[in-house]
């Protein structure tokens, strides 16, 4: 009777999922040092996924007024690169002992307002190094949080660490804007939609570029007569995973809030980044 049971519950969630459209998920990172761009994403009808830079200059007002829009708000956690470019505050290295690590985060965590989820700001170095990216999920896995692979390189082992440690997680499939031309946007996306046509669902990762948020403006309202759907990253998981929910009442400890207002850094309450400050782009 209980296989009967558990075979009838995976027969009603395959058909479940069978009859939902095309979905995708549209992350944006580098949120919180771009306050114009910022304010015409959190205000998009459509259920985006914003990812935040820790203490950048409008981090904490823009992740408090998306989370009023039904935004879903992520950290866009800074990790090591290969070509050694600044990560800012907040940012996670190999020459990091497990407590300087986990107490960076950690702090990272506490000054996004509303946060759901974590994904990779670069990371091309760090997320090759198995034990640093162990200290990592041993930290998230405390938390109500999911994890996203932005998936900087090829040999990212995040992923398979997130889902050792059960953590709920997804890689990215499609970068948006790598090239910053609309030629380039539109091709990238129309690449995301098949991938969601071809797999059922597909996660894609944008900036908030004027020309990006121009294209989505566009573009987004146009999805319903497509037939494609949009949803938040948790939504998308959940798709995947029969809409279970992803954690049990009581299961983690809740995130203590210390927003980045209160918190000094250095001369500045801020940090901007450069435009060189990435590494995306390098698996396309």
């Amino acid at each position: 009777m209980a296989v009967a049971c558990v075979a009838a519950t995976t027969a009603t969630a395959q058909d479940t999922n069978r009859e939902l459209p095309p979905t995708i998920a549209i992350i944006i990172d580098d949120m919180g040092h771009n306050l114009q761009e910022g304010r015409r994403l959190v205000n998009m009808d459509q259920p985006l996924t914003l990812a935040f830079l820790p203490y950048r200059r409008f981090t904490e007002q823009l992740a408090t007024l998306a989370h009023r829009q039904n935004k879903e708000i992520m950290l866009h956690a800074p990790m090591a690169n290969t070509q050694n470019f600044s990560l800012g505050a907040g940012g996670l290295t190999p020459d990091m002992d497990e407590h300087t690590l986990s107490q960076t985060l950690r702090r990272s965590l506490q000054s996004i307002p509303f946060v759901s989820g974590v994904n990779n700001h670069m990371g091309s170095l760090l997320t090759q190094k198995l034990e640093a990216m162990d200290w990592v999920m041993r930290e998230l896995d405390k938390y109500p949080v999911y994890f996203v692979d932005s998936r900087t390189i090829a040999s990212s082992v995040a992923s398979d660490v997130a889902n050792a440690y059960q953590i709920p997680s997804l890689t990215r499939d499609v970068f948006l804007d790598h090239e910053q031309t609309e030629e380039f946007v539109d091709r990238q996306f129309k690449l995301l939609i098949k991938r969601a046509k071809e797999n059922g669902s597909a996660v894609g990762i944008g900036h908030p570029h004027k020309v990006t948020v121009d294209y989505l403006e566009k573009h987004l309202p146009l999805l319903d007569q497509q037939g494609i759907a949009i949803a938040t990253v948790s939504g998308l998981w959940a798709m995947r995973n029969g809409n279970r929910e992803m954690f049990a009442e009581g299961e983690k400890q809740a995130i203590r809030p210390a927003y980045a207002g209160k918190i000094k850094l250095g001369s500045e309450e801020g940090v901007l980044l450069t435009p060189e400050d990435r590494d995306y782009g390098v698996i396309k």
